[in-house]
This record gives structure tokens, sequence and C-alpha cells, in this order.
């Protein structure tokens, strides 16, 4: 029997200022773990005056260094300084030893998996954004993000309301795109004993809801061979779901993220300024309206869904080649804006009750059982 080894996932990652302490509820916990697996949600330059005021400078992941082996890139934000802004982070990356996938100078690097090895099992990783927008995909000659299109459908249904909201909302990958990701997958495979591919996917802020494409995206890579599939993007953690006996996480949730400049009042503290990608004031007022809730003011780093400091960290225990167990490390998310592991006595009850319910609410069939500080998964 070969030795046991953990992999660990943390959710969507942006560092600012003192990005060590910010790190600090969760350091142990990976550096305790085999493999370590992040999504870099935001690049990070200085050559871009979009990134003025917000904290994106390179030396900002240094807190990284040693404690995450491979970060995933591709999602709605890692275009927003355009092309440097994914040179310098690569850049970065590269020359501190941290993996990466997701994101590249064209699409051919883009969609380069990460590859670990590690006591005699292979580990590869793929990463998609499935949420848009275009301008973030990467292309034949152009920077960017590997993706799978996401193909929207609006009907009013049996309402007599043109021009209003729609009653239903249909979604549905593309069929080019979706057989491209399966190719991929099936190629990985055939290289690694293990594929991971985790999906930059979901409904921002949204409790419980998750999208049909998130569920045909998931089961379709799982039939091409993925292992595991793991999802980030929505900002507050989506249910679990075991198809053909692999384990989806359908939102890890925040992991770790910094962002006082979504607060409303950011123009109090340090100014960020206006440009032609981003408003950061107008921005936060926006997010009011469309998202329907207003971020609590006792959490000035923190200004997400008050259900949204319920999170988890996905474990997968692998041995023989083959993950064996999947699990929940529960965290929550302080005032301080500290994402800190929890045992199931100092808050851990909570998050458990918590991915339980939206689970449950969500129509999904993975039950949840105490394995002393760790939430099982069958």
């Amino acid at each position: 029997m070969e030795k046991e080894m953990v992999m660990i996932a943390l959710g969507d990652i942006i560092l600012g200022d003192n990005s060590p302490f910010y790190m600090s509820g969760v350091r142990d916990a990976l550096m305790a773990a085999d493999v370590r697996i992040g999504q870099l949600e935001v690049p990070y330059t200085l050559r871009s005056p979009v990134m003025d005021g917000l904290y994106r400078e390179p030396e900002r992941l240094a807190a990284l260094n040693d404690c995450m082996d491979v970060v995933t890139l591709s999602g709605n934000h890692i275009f927003d300084a355009g092309s440097v802004g994914i040179e310098d982070t690569l850049g970065w990356l590269d020359a501190h030893g941290i993996m990466h996938t997701g994101a590249g100078m064209c699409l051919e690097e883009a969609k380069k998996p990460a590859v670990i090895q590690k006591d005699g099992c292979t580990i590869g990783i793929l990463n998609y954004n499935c949420t848009g927008p275009q301008a973030t995909w990467a292309g034949e000659k152009k920077a960017g993000g590997a993706f799978v299109k996401i193909i929207t459908k609006y009907s009013l249904g049996d309402v007599a309301n043109p021009g209003g909201p729609p009653e239903n909302i249909d979604t549905f990958p593309e069929l080019r795109s979706l057989q491209d990701m399966q190719a991929d997958i099936k190629a990985l495979k055939a290289a690694c004993d293990i594929v991971i591919v985790y999906f930059h996917k979901g409904l921002v802020h949204k409790p419980v809801k998750l999208a049909d494409y998130e569920i045909i995206v998931s089961h379709m890579a799982v039939d091409a061979g993925a292992d595991v599939i793991l999802g980030s993007h929505s900002h507050i953690l989506h249910g679990i779901e075991i198809y053909k006996g692999k384990t989806i996480y359908h939102g890890l949730g925040n992991g770790v993220t910094w962002v006082p400049s979504l607060r409303p009042d950011y123009f109090n503290d340090k100014k960020a300024n206006k440009n032609e990608v981003f408003d950061p004031k107008a921005w936060a007022q926006q997010r009011i309206e469309r998202f329907g809730f207003v971020p609590d003011p006792e959490y000035p780093t923190y200004p997400f869904h008050p259900e949204a400091i319920y999170t988890i960290l996905a474990q997968c225990v692998i041995r023989d080649k083959r993950i064996v167990d999947t699990r929940c490390i529960p965290a929550i998310v302080g005032r301080d804006g500290v994402t800190r592991v929890v045992t199931r006595e100092n808050g851990g009850e909570k998050v458990f009750d918590y991915v339980t319910d939206i689970t449950r609410r969500a129509g999904l069939n993975a039950e949840f059982y105490w394995d002393k500080d760790v939430i099982d998964i069958r």
C-alpha cells in the first residue's frame, strides 16, 4: 500500500494589505496537507493604472509562497488589468515556484494543465471559466483564461409581461466548447492518476440556487474522467453532490478574500481610481441593488452576503493513486476578515448545519457526518 496523501482546495483568494495576517487562519491546515490548490481571483501587477489603490502589487502574493502548490486563474476578473496583468501574475508565480493553470498569454497556454507528481502519484489540474465575459477569454494570440462557453435563454413562460423579468432562465454549455473541455480531460486522464477540474461558475451571492449549466458541465467533466470537481466564483458556499461516485463541490465559497474596495464607503479609506474598466464607488452601489444585500459594516474588509461567513476547505484523501475519501474542513470568516478553520465545538456545528441545509435545499444527494473535527462526505 502506498503512502496516504491529503489534498486541500481553497475557494476564491484575493490578497491585499497584510496578506500574511489574512492567510493565518487557514495556514496550518494548508501546511499540514501534501497538495494545496486555490483559485486566485484577480491579477497582480505594477504596470496597470486599473489596479491603483487596490493593493494588487505582486508582492502581496508572498503569503502563498510556502502554503500553496497550484493556483487556478481563469475567471471573470483575470483580464481586469489586460495582458500585462496576466503576464505579471504568471511571471511572479513562475519565479516563486507556484504552479498555475487556467490563464496564459494565449489559449494554448491557458489550457495547459498543472501536473504534480507526489509519492508516486500523478495529479493533473484543469481550470475553466464558465461565467464570461468573453473579453476574459484567451484566444489564439490573446491573453486570457480557459473557458467553457455558456448559453443563456430567457423566456416569459405564461406571464403576460413583455419586457419584464423572465419567468424562466435556461443555461447550458455550447456544444463545441463542452466537447473541447471533455477532450482536454480525457487527454489528461490518460497521463495522470487523478484529474481535478476547477470551474469558475455559479450564481454570485445567491444562497442555495444552482444554474442548470453547473450540473451539466460538472457531470460531463466526470464522464470524461475527472475524479473531483471544485467550484469558485459565487462568493458563497454552495451544495455538494456525488455523481458516479465522484464528489462535486459546487461552490467552495470564499477562501481568503480581502476586498475593502467593495464597500460603499471605500473612498473614506484609501482611494481607488475610477477608470475605463472599474468604478469602485459605482460598483459598490450596484452590488447592493443587483444582489439584494447591504454589506455588514462590522466586516470592513469582507463585504459579502451575510451567509458567506460560513465556508469550507475541500479535503481529498488519496491512497493507491485514487481518491478514497472526500471531506470538508469547516471555517468561519471573522469580523476582522480572517477565514479561520474551526473545530466542531468552536463553530464547526454551524458550518455543518449550513452545508447540510444548502445541499438538501438544492436537491443534491451528499450526506455529511462528523469525523472528529472534519466533515465526511458520503
